[in-house]
């Protein structure tokens, strides 16, 4: 009898063992390429992984602070990262277009669409500047090098005229900026964000800098060279001494995803990010525009993953 529980005791711990070994091979790490930790990309991107590690059995998901779009596709590239936020720059890097000619980054598939990014110009109230021609010749801050809004910044110095050769480049992040902007080390800072972005709420708070405008004239042609963007008006109010509307530029933005990830997996991720958008919301206001309905205006290819979620619902044919 003793002999018979023995043995009875160590098939159980040996199949124990199999379905411990069967688990951990099943398990699904993604890590999510974000933005710097002073951005919208990094919150958020930290709450969804947090979700998708509670309603995905197996998931093993974690935020990875990056410099942006551009930093966020490369880790892609290499394997580093098996979902992104990415701004309209995605669109180029798919497409292989201006600075991805030759190399279309056709890995990527969309997952879900997220919500606009305005382009901020933020200029230290002392500096004298009052519109974008004002910028020739001064220092500004354009994030991370060879990061999407440097990319941005150079698209707009180019169509409005402004010789970039004349330009102080100074690569800071977030937080980086708004303190150089506190010590009078840059005279301004191009931010691409959502409106209430930490990074423009905290300088305008303080006083320091006003928003400057971009001309309508300048809008159409970075439109005209570049079809995702789109016109924006950051209303008066939206910022701590902001007095009038600031004519500007958007950027969507998009959740993306590698083509490699499953299906069964990527439809589980598309369905929880909808199920618990509230707990998203509180991390941030902005994510209250993430919609499904805004799925068809994404201009790349969907994961099949994703699009199996948006036909269930009724948000794709």
């Amino acid at each position: 009898m003793n002999g018979t529980v023995k043995n009875i005791f160590s098939a159980c711990v040996a199949f124990a063992m199999v379905v411990a070994a069967l688990q951990a091979d099943a398990a699904q790490f993604v890590n999510i390429g974000t933005g710097p930790t002073g951005g919208t990309y990094y919150p958020v991107g930290a709450g969804i992984a947090k979700i998708w590690n509670e309603s995905i059995p197996g998931m093993r998901a974690s935020a990875q602070a990056s410099g942006g779009t551009r930093n966020n596709i490369q880790l892609m590239q290499s394997g580093e990262a098996q979902a992104i936020f990415a701004d309209g720059l995605h669109y180029d890097a798919y497409n292989g277009l201006d600075s991805y000619k030759g190399a279309p980054k056709k890995f990527m598939r969309a997952m879900a669409p997220l919500y606009p990014e305005a382009v901020h110009i933020v200029a230290r109230k002392d500096a004298g500047i009052k519109t974008l021609m004002d910028l020739n010749g001064k220092r500004i801050s354009v994030g991370a090098v060879g990061g999407s809004v440097e990319f941005t910044a150079d698209s707009l110095f180019k169509n409005s005229g402004i010789d970039v050769s004349g330009i102080k480049k100074e690569y800071l992040g977030h937080s980086e900026s708004v303190a150089a902007l506190q010590d009078k080390q840059i005279d301004a800072a191009i931010t691409v964000g959502a409106i209430g972005i930490s990074s423009v709420v905290e300088p305008m708070t303080l006083g320091i800098v006003e928003l400057i405008d971009i001309p309508d004239d300048v809008v159409k042609k970075m439109i005209k060279a570049t079809p995702y963007f789109a016109p924006l008006t950051i209303p008066a109010g939206s910022y701590r001494g902001q007095t009038r509307d600031v004519r500007t530029f958007s950027s969507p933005n998009i959740l993306a995803v590698d083509e490699k990830l499953d299906e069964e997996t990527v439809y589980r991720m598309t369905k929880a990010l909808f199920e618990h958008k509230k707990e998203l919301v509180t991390i941030s206001a902005r994510m209250s525009m993430m919609d499904p309905k805004f799925v068809k205006d994404i201009k790349i290819p969907l994961h099949a993953g994703a699009a199996r979620y948006y036909k269930e619902i009724g948000a794709a044919k």
